[in-house]
């Protein structure tokens, strides 16, 4: 890091970095944890057990002890009662400090030991006794091995100096929403004076944890809505069709679209017809029919005379894509084209050049449509299936392949409202919220992994009645450490207790035409039972399937059970999900199962995930690129939310400089990876 006035040394610089810090103003916006009170000195006898406190006192005894283990002890007392100060790991420095005389003030949490009361690593410094005590709370900042607190202390109270930490926003949005000046709140919360409650800086109650959490929302939206406006002026293909394809296949399907897919389906008619880039969110549960929308919005590109790409995250969910498809458009005279990592070097080099020279009316793939190798003669759509598993780069890299095609993104993992004002601010947004007619409902039973036997007897039972049976394992290979069911071994188990039932394995490490050679058999009913790692989560349709049984269903993730017991009720057969859990549960796993129980609503799960996980987690934030919150909390503190999406226009309408300095100060030029 070097700026004017602030340079650190490049060692200290790349530590900085692995803490997102790049800039003065990183620092100054590199809050606490939380604070030690060193501002006051506490009697030995009144200090109070497991909170950080600070005393002082003198070294009434000092020794090395060897058994059971090498550490330092040294007793501290004042004139009301006395304590140990134990070190496991100590220097001849702490040694020499802690000698018999010395006079120490020692900061740290009080316990009950073998001694008596100990502190256990406490910080220890030198006191004198004219030494004066610090007027603020000491910082206790996050870091990384290597950068030590003294270290960290300095720079930020060296940015805090040389930073301009004039207001960004105008007088009247301070006063309206009763926020603090911006320069006042970093320092009360880097440096807090003692009348500061603790508890109230730890539940950021105070009005400068709420001055810093609305500046942090207004640049997100102040961002979004600027990139909104970027791609309102950009230029992209206008797509009009005269509906013959769209007609022929709809005349072909067994089934007609719900009113919500009709409804969805002419939002991204009006986005296609513009010039500007479409950049629309489909929203659906699962099995509510976005691929039929999706195949409809290629038609349409395709009645253009453009070329369309649908993206997926996984080869068994981009491979069932391209069987469905390719059964429905093929009838039509179309060529659907298939990429993936996995193809043969010949099969690959036909599908690309097909799509470079526009005979592939629409290919469909995995990551694998994004290398370098691969080019479009016209493409006018691009879709991404399950797109929050996607890098902002790589939905980039797809999209620059035919300049400023239209995109559509689907998600099966639905976005709760307050999410989708933040972190989909600058997308349009359709949601399918009715399941086609004919879907049973799905009745989820917890059961202990005890009663395993009786799950087995229920999977004999329902393939007795003519139906099939998924069983879900997470792990292909055993984990010492997690200690889960392999789904090779249970394959084995299974076709061993179930005589007369085939049973079938798929997962993740297995070839892409041994999976489909699998699940083909499965569709006929050749399979009765199919033992899967979670590579079946989305994609896999097979109406005969009324019964999921998943393994430590306890270990997996609200959004990811959801999806897999989608896979079932897509028939007239009543269908169950059992999920097998083992004991003891932890609290958020019973959380996680009981929300599983009490409801089948997508977006209620949803909502319930992200309360539980945190917008971070739910998004996958590490996957999208999307920047997460740092201070704000999206349920919280929904009301600073409606007030920065409030403000948001009106600043970007009246005063633009402010607007530019905010950002700045917030995003340092980094806006653009908001959003792919």
């Amino acid at each position: 890091m070097t700026a004017s006035r602030l340079k650190v040394p490049p060692a200290t610089a790349q530590k900085l970095a692995r803490l997102g810090i790049q800039l003065p103003m990183d620092l100054v916006l590199h809050l606490p944890l939380r604070y030690e009170d060193e501002t006051r000195i506490t009697p030995i006898a009144d200090a109070p057990y497991g909170q950080s406190v600070q005393v002082e006192g003198e070294v009434r005894q000092c020794e090395v002890q060897y058994q059971p283990r090498k550490q330092l002890l040294a007793q501290l007392a004042d004139a009301s009662g006395a304590i140990w100060l134990r070190f496991l790991h100590f220097y001849p420095s702490q040694q020499k400090l802690c000698a018999v005389g010395q006079r120490l003030r020692v900061v740290g949490e009080l316990r009950s030991g073998f001694h008596g009361d100990e502190m256990v690593h406490p910080k220890v410094h030198s006191a004198k006794a004219e030494q004066a005590l610090p007027e603020v709370m000491t910082p206790v900042y996050p870091t990384v091995q290597g950068l030590t607190q003294p270290v960290l202390r300095r720079l930020i109270a060296k940015a805090l100096e040389v930073e301009d930490l004039r207001d960004t926003l105008p007088e009247a949005l301070r006063q309206a929403l009763a926020l603090p000046d911006f320069a006042d709140a970093v320092h009360t919360l880097h440096h807090p004076p003692p009348d500061c409650a603790q508890q109230a800086l730890a539940l950021r109650q105070l009005p400068a944890w709420q001055r810093l959490k609305f500046d942090e929302l207004l640049a997100q939206q102040l961002a979004m809505r600027i990139l909104y406006r970027q791609r309102r002026h950009g230029g992209a293909p206008v797509l009009h069709g005269d509906g013959q394809l769209r007609q022929a296949l709809l005349t072909h399907l067994p089934f007609a679209l719900t009113a919500a897919q009709l409804r969805v389906l002419a939002e991204i008619d009006t986005d296609l017809g513009s010039p500007h880039p479409m950049r629309r969110l489909l929203q659906g549960d699962v099995g509510s029919g976005k691929t039929v929308v999706a195949a409809l919005a290629a038609l349409t590109a395709i009645e253009a005379g453009y070329q369309a790409a649908l993206m997926a995250p996984t080869e068994i969910l981009a491979e069932q894509h391209y069987l469905k498809l390719r059964d429905w458009l093929t009838p039509l005279g179309l060529n659907v084209a298939w990429v993936s990592g996995s193809q043969k070097k010949t099969a690959r080099s036909a599908a690309r050049a097909a799509m470079a020279s526009g005979d592939a009316h629409l290919t469909i793939g995995t990551h694998a449509l994004f290398q370098d190798d691969i080019g479009f003669a016209r493409l006018g759509l691009v879709i991404v299936d399950e797109q929050h598993r996607f890098g902002v780069s790589q939905r980039l890299a797809l999209s620059g392949k035919g300049g400023e095609p239209h995109q559509l993104m689907m998600s099966a993992t639905p976005i709760p409202r307050t999410l989708a004002m933040s972190y989909y601010a600058d997308l349009d947004v359709s949601v399918i919220d009715e399941l086609p007619p004919g879907r049973t409902p799905i009745v989820t039973k917890l059961i202990n992994a005890a009663r395993r036997s009786e799950v087995m007897g229920a999977v004999a039972g329902a393939v007795a009645k003519g139906q099939q049976a998924y069983w879900v394992c997470p792990l292909i290979e055993e984990s010492e450490t997690l200690q889960l069911q392999t789904a090779v071994d249970t394959h084995a188990e299974l076709s061993a207790a179930l005589p007369g039932i085939q049973v079938g394995l798929v997962h993740g490490r297995m070839k892409s035409s041994d999976k489909a050679t699998v699940m083909a058999a499965f569709q006929r009913n050749e399979i009765q039972l199919l033992v899967a790692t979670t590579v079946i989560e989305v994609g896999v349709d097979v109406a005969n399937a009324s019964l999921m049984v998943i393994e430590h269903a306890e270990r997996m993730g609200l959004a990811q059970l959801h999806q897999l017991r989608g896979r079932v009720g897509r028939g007239a057969a009543e269908s169950r999900c059992v999920l097998l859990f083992e004991a003891p549960l932890s609290e958020l796993a019973k959380a996680r199962l009981k929300v599983m129980y009490d409801s089948t609503d997508g977006f209620e799960i949803a909502r319930q995930d992200l309360r539980l996980r945190g917008p971070g987690e739910f998004l996958g934030a590490k996957q999208s690129g999307t920047p997460m919150l740092r201070f704000a909390d999206l349920d919280a503190d929904q009301p600073l939310l409606d007030a920065a999406r409030d403000w948001a226009p009106r600043l970007l309408a009246e005063q633009p400089e402010a607007v530019q300095a905010h950002l700045q100060r917030w995003l340092s030029g980094r806006e653009q990876f908001l959003r792919g």
